[in-house]
């Protein structure tokens, strides 16, 4: 027989997920609250839904200091928040990382635009501060192709996670990294839904 998925309720709205879809936290050794997005961390674990309102409201409710049975220090919910949107997006970068080093990914306008035009590509990276009309004419061309867009970091960042000079897109080409790289920002738009509503 298949073995049963484990189950755990979200502290704040109480709401009974697989444990694999949920937001872990754990406590450091001086009881700080420490987001375990990757579920690895020893010790005890308390959960909430991968959303950043069901962190406000578990901290609001003081569900972390129940869930922990005692003092939890770090439970500001803005902090919260921001920490575990900072670590989604690392979670990226990082992936970003690993395909270019695997020849995975191409930069620079003109390179991206030759692949853009043949259909290559799993994901678009376009960065933040693009200028408005270089940046819909590389969404436009994506759209176009079914290839989906994401803006997370300035040129500067992107330029040093693929290992050059200030970059304004870089495409993610076809391969094992396309579904890791979209699992992560998925996790991440989920995280912020209520905040783009």
């Amino acid at each position: 027989m298949p073995k049963a998925t484990p189950e755990r309720s979200c502290l704040a709205c109480r709401e009974p997920k697989d444990k694999g879809s949920l937001l872990r936290f754990v406590l450091a050794p001086d009881r700080t609250l420490v987001p375990d997005l990757q579920q690895k961390l020893p010790g005890r674990g308390a959960y909430t839904c991968m959303k950043a309102g069901c962190v406000r409201l578990a901290v609001q409710k003081k569900q972390f200091a129940r869930g922990f049975k005692g003092e939890v220090l770090g439970a500001d919910a803005e902090a919260l928040v921001k920490q575990v949107g900072e670590r989604l997006v690392e979670r990226i970068a990082s992936y970003i990382s690993l395909a270019n080093k695997g020849a995975k990914i191409v930069s620079g306008s003109d390179q991206v635009s030759e692949r853009l035009k043949k259909g290559e590509g799993g994901v678009l990276f376009v960065a933040t501060d693009i200028s408005a009309d270089i940046g819909e004419r590389f969404r436009g061309s994506a759209k176009a192709k079914g290839i989906p867009v994401i803006s997370l970091f300035d040129k500067e960042r992107m330029g040093a996670l693929v290992g050059k000079e200030m970059r304004t897109v870089a495409l993610v080409l076809q391969s094992g990294f396309v579904a890791s790289i979209s699992s992560e920002i998925e996790k991440y738009r989920n995280f912020f839904e209520e905040e783009r509503e």
